[in-house]
């Protein structure tokens, strides 16, 4: 009896320590893993990234450290945790093949997410498309074309091609080429482009505007017309611009040729 309880004392005081060592090591583990969680939103926050992926984002670390906390506590107390390891690891490349398109969408939005190459009211090209970005979600990215239509991208498709911002400088270069006949006077067509430009408010002083001439194609001598606006007054410019530049053309007797087309002559037989 003696002996038994003797024995009962040594297996109690070996695994009365290994047990508490795996209670002090999840009380620990879990402390540690939620002041990091707290730490990665923090940081997050700083950056000004979308709350979903800051609550996403810090929940993952918390589990995933849990998860290495429990399989050390585990172990601790004599459980072999290969065979865990082996489990997690099996059932994590499962559900990764099995869910290999969506979270590639899903890595692509959190990095686009996180770099920031556009932001909601931007608008951008690319997958083959234009549009105002409307929204910017985990797996896709809906933008709003200029004639209303709703078009939804598959985030992998943005960040494989390349994306053209055109809202992220503020500011653009509108480019017009206006021909005019090698009968009229250069310098008088540069003074009424200049005349023009200077009228509208729109168009910036800084940098400043620039006409040249850039052709002398067939039948006309081309003018390249390059004035800065505010992104949002592009095309109300660039419109405006094309129409008043006829109109002053038409006022001032400067002739804008017709574009020449091929002509087929085709012989008739008998």
């Amino acid at each position: 009896m003696k002996e038994l309880t003797l024995k009962f004392w040594e297996v109690l005081t070996v695994y009365g320590i290994k047990i508490i060592a795996a209670i002090v090591i999840l009380i620990i583990g879990k402390w540690i893993a939620g002041v990091l969680e707290k730490l990665v939103q923090k940081i997050m926050k700083k950056k000004e990234i979308d709350p979903t992926i800051i609550s996403f984002v810090g929940n993952l670390t918390f589990f995933a450290l849990m998860t290495f906390v429990i399989l050390a506590a585990l172990s601790q107390v004599g459980i072999q945790t290969t065979s865990f390891i082996a489990v997690i690891g099996a059932a994590g490349l499962a559900v990764g093949l099995a869910l290999q398109g969506s979270l590639s969408n899903f890595a692509a939005g959190f990095l686009m997410i996180i770099f920031r190459p556009f932001k909601v009211g931007d608008y951008i090209e690319g997958a083959g498309t234009a549009g105002t970005v409307e929204k910017i979600q985990l797996f896709t990215t809906q933008l709003t074309t200029p004639d209303n239509k709703t078009v939804i991208i598959p985030n992998t498709k943005l960040t494989d091609d390349n994306i053209i911002n055109y809202t992220a400088k503020g500011t653009r270069r509108v480019e017009l080429v206006a021909g005019i006949s090698y009968d009229d006077d250069i310098d008088k067509a540069r003074n009424v482009l200049s005349s023009v430009i200077a009228e509208d408010e729109r168009i910036l002083k800084d940098p400043a505007p620039l006409i040249a001439v850039s052709a002398m194609a067939d039948s006309s001598v081309n003018f390249v017309i390059r004035p800065w606006v505010n992104s949002a007054d592009y095309w109300s410019v660039y419109f405006s611009l094309t129409e008043n530049i006829k109109k002053r053309f038409d006022q001032e007797g400067i002739s804008i040729p017709f574009p020449q087309r091929d002509v087929h002559i085709y012989e008739h037989k008998d």
